[in-house]
């Protein structure tokens, strides 16, 4: 199974920042999976941002509801990140990770992509 994260490496503050995750291996679709979004903001740990079902149910932090949006394309195996009104406290490196809910833990990662929040 691979993950590959892709988007855009600077964003202006205030504006939106889309990220896409492109799966091969494993079907996004597939029974007990969880696809999830996950940062580390510089010399800060691991923060979880939302993940999609399998059956295409969206789950947030509470911390960023408010400004996270979830989706996926099944017909290209992909799932996408929208994080809206975006600061420098959100610059970070973004991760994509597969949970697996029967087993209750992630066991593949994206490489990461960094994300600069800066005008």
């Amino acid at each position: 199974v691979q993950l590959q994260e892709s988007g855009p490496g600077l964003v202006q503050p205030s504006q939106s920042l889309s990220l896409t995750c492109t799966v091969s291996g494993a079907s996004i679709a597939s029974h007990y999976d969880y696809w999830a979004w996950i940062r580390q903001p510089p010399g800060k740990g691991l923060e979880f941002m939302g993940a999609i079902s399998y059956s295409g149910n969206p789950d947030y932090s509470s911390s960023l509801k408010s400004r996270t949006s979830i989706s996926r394309d099944t017909s290209v195996n992909q799932f996408i990140l929208e994080l809206k009104s975006v600061t420098p406290e959100d610059t970070g490196v973004y991760y994509c990770a597969r949970y697996r809910s029967n087993y209750y833990s992630i066991d593949y990662w994206g490489q990461g992509t960094q994300v600069t929040v800066s005008s």
